[in-house]
């Protein structure tokens, strides 16, 4: 099989891996040329795209022989076969490891620039290159996204010699792969086009696949019922069956809110649906009083629950911000298993009071380490929590998280608790 490109690589291996679209994947490019074929994936399947670094390690009389690689968290792959038979010594290694690290950090920030990596803990992680010729880089970035805690390892690749895919298959839990010919000498003879993939073309394609979030996700606007109430509302949600994340807003807060559209927009990238909506009607919202009755909002919060039980059946998650989160940990105390998870940011759960002991959902709660009143406040909920529960402390952050990184990593934090928590149980 021949391949006119990447892109038409891309194409056609995305063919093949449909069966994987109600999985929720992450699509993960191996840098520089994984990355184009990588890209056309993602972009076939709905999902969010990020790289994998890794760097290979060459024999150095022999840069294209590799005798292992190196990858992010530290993970180290060695073939002493071919160190051995390549008389390549212990000196020899270690400087041929030191300047793969640095090169393999400086790729690592150079391609994802300001951006977050996207979660993959708790997820299906599709790694992707152009090809492969010995496997050791493919080894090391299946070993390397076990490491961070993905779910399932899928390899998908154009082309790669047999033995090359009988090996990796003990490596990754499925390999994909559209060409094994018997007779394999490089990657590029198997394309038309092989030219070189440069770092800027990798920048670009991960910056339009983040600004372009995947076209699974539809936004519309709703009409929330809660109660006797219509709340104004904004429901995105994938295609097919996934968790769904209910926005409870603080004090003097709405659905417009930069900070949680930030984090709703990350939550989106990462394949879970959010609703945004207003806890209180613009005349309520007026009077100051109304934003700090933890139980009306709770109440409300329970309504819309209910309404959007109507609409899917998926898991639910509450991210709670200031007073939002107190009314968001109130209405997980007298909810059912539906609230699987809740996200408190720079909140005020002690407002929740004596509720706090019958929440049952894992609870992550996110302060900046500059916001000490909160701090302490939380310090204390936690204790009063009796549910599977976690204090994160974003340094150097103040209570609207406006440092820079620091919603993003706030971001980070939601993202990956809710993509764990809301995972369907099995058994």
């Amino acid at each position: 099989m021949l391949f006119t490109d990447r892109v038409d690589a891309g194409q056609r291996l995305a063919g093949a891996l449909g069966h994987l679209r109600e999985a929720r994947p992450v699509v993960l490019g191996l840098p520089r040329g994984g990355v184009p074929v990588a890209f056309q994936v993602a972009r076939a399947l709905g999902a969010p795209l990020d790289v994998i670094v890794v760097r290979k390690l060459g024999v150095p009389y022999h840069r294209e022989l590799g005798f292992g690689a190196i990858g992010e968290g530290g993970v180290r792959i060695i073939s002493d076969d071919i160190v051995h038979r390549g008389r390549v010594s212990e000196k020899d290694v270690a400087s041929v490891e030191r300047a793969e690290a640095a090169e393999l950090s400086r790729q690592a920030r150079r391609f994802r620039a300001d951006r977050p990596r996207v979660g993959i803990e708790g997820r299906t992680a599709i790694v992707v290159d152009d090809g492969i010729a010995t496997g050791a880089t493919a080894a090391a970035a299946c070993e390397v996204v076990r490491a961070q805690g993905a779910a399932r390892v899928v390899l998908a690749v154009p082309v790669a010699p047999p033995d090359a895919v009988s090996w990796l298959r003990t490596r990754a839990d499925e390999v994909v792969c559209l060409s094994t010919p018997r007779s394999f000498s490089a990657v590029g003879e198997w394309y038309r086009d092989f030219s070189q993939t440069p770092d800027e073309e990798v920048v670009a394609l991960l910056a339009r696949s983040a600004a372009d979030p995947p076209e699974a996700v539809r936004s519309v606007d709703v009409e929330v019922e809660a109660g006797r109430v219509r709340l104004s509302g904004e429901l995105a949600l994938p295609q097919g069956t996934a968790p769904v994340v209910m926005f409870a807003h603080g004090s003097g807060s709405s659905r417009h809110s930069p900070r949680n559209r930030a984090v709703a927009k990350a939550l989106n990238a990462a394949g879970l649906g959010t609703l945004l909506f207003d806890l209180l009607t613009e005349p309520e919202a007026a009077d100051r009083r109304n934003v700090f009755d933890i139980a009306v909002l709770a109440d409300r919060l329970s309504g819309a629950t209910r309404w959007l039980r109507t609409r899917t059946p998926s898991p639910i998650g509450y991210f709670g911000a200031s007073t939002g989160a107190a009314a968001a940990l109130w209405a997980a105390s007298s909810a059912g298993p539906e609230v699987a998870a809740v996200v408190s940011r720079g909140g005020r759960p002690d407002l929740a009071g004596s509720r706090l002991p019958g929440v049952h959902a894992p609870t992550l709660l996110i302060v900046g380490g500059r916001d000490t009143t909160v701090l302490d406040l939380n310090r204390q909920a936690e204790s009063a929590l009796r549910c599977e529960c976690r204090l994160a402390v974003v340094p150097g952050a103040t209570h609207l998280f406006e440092e820079p990184g620091a919603l993003e990593e706030v971001s980070a934090l939601a993202r990956d608790w809710f993509t764990v928590h809301l995972a369907p149980r099995k058994g």
